[in-house]
């Protein structure tokens, strides 16, 4: 029998079904009934304290979104791992499910988790829709820098090449963003500016904090973040130190030797150039103005 003949039948024995797929491929359960659930290889919790409000669907290209809340637990939804952006864009889905048959059930909504705010021991999810990606900007942006990010597929570059990255131990660590490490002969002063700095074991494993500030002295190098970490990172833990990249061409060419894959346009002509007028001066053969 299905889901539909369930509820046709006017006596129902139906609850609601929540599975989050986080970014790092761990999935979460959650189940508004009283007693867990299982199905599609995945254990549906009770008692998890995550429920939803009503859910706004339209027909056409408008997102459907509704918002889910609920208690902060360890053994679910927690504030750390919130902090450290897990959750941020993390995948949702919802079913309506017959309890007593679980293989009579229906998905109702498909999406991504949007903003999401805590207090009081409690957090208020946004749920967007799969026509949430429509929003997004398409096509190429003409300027100058280069658009794509470094070791994208747009990019093509190998991070993993020698002297473009480096595996090293935690030594201090200030305000979850500024880490002191050995020298690290091999890398000029100011190599992982602009760069990624990954987490690879300790609480914080899978996180990832853009460098802002990158210098070599004689008591070490120091790394500032732009922003603090989520989890606390102590001595001893492992991070790996990614090659920055400006996004100007010289960098492309002479940093990383990667011209070809260059995706902006240095030779745009400025401001200068668009209010310019002819002049009597100079050489006038039009030809390339970057000869």
């Amino acid at each position: 029998m299905s889901l539909a003949e369930h509820l046709a039948g006017g006596v129902t024995t139906t609850c609601h079904a929540w599975a989050l797929t986080r970014t790092d491929g761990v999935v979460l359960g959650f189940t508004d009934h009283d007693v867990d659930l299982k199905f599609m290889g995945i254990v549906f919790h009770a008692n998890s304290g995550l429920t939803a409000r009503a859910l706004q669907q339209s027909t056409g290209l408008s997102v459907d979104n509704t918002e889910a809340v609920g208690a902060l637990t360890d053994a679910g939804i927690n504030e750390a791992d919130i902090i450290a952006g897990r959750f941020d864009g993390a995948g949702v889905r919802c079913w309506q499910v017959n309890w007593a048959t679980p293989s009579e059930r229906v998905l109702r909504f498909s999406g991504t988790i949007g903003s999401i705010s805590r207090s009081g021991g409690a957090f208020q999810a946004e749920l967007r829709g799969l026509a949430e990606v429509l929003n997004q900007p398409q096509g190429r942006v003409f300027q100058r820098n280069c658009a794509a990010v470094l070791g994208d597929a747009a990019c093509g570059f190998d991070l993993t090449l020698p002297g473009y990255s480096a595996e090293v131990m935690v030594q201090q660590m200030q305000d979850r963003r500024i880490f002191t490490f050995d020298p690290l002969n091999g890398f000029d002063d100011r190599w992982f500016e602009r760069g990624r700095l990954r987490v690879l074991s300790g609480t914080a494993a899978g996180m990832i904090g853009i460098i802002k500030n990158d210098r070599l002295s004689a008591n070490g190098r120091t790394v500032e973040l732009w922003e603090p970490l989520g989890p606390d990172i102590l001595s001893g833990d492992m991070v790996r130190l990614e090659a920055g990249c400006d996004r100007r061409v010289d960098t492309c060419r002479l940093k990383f030797l990667n011209i070809e894959n260059y995706q902006g346009f240095p030779h745009i002509p400025g401001e200068d150039w668009l209010s310019s007028y002819p002049t009597s001066r100079g050489v006038n053969n039009g030809g390339s103005l970057f000869a």
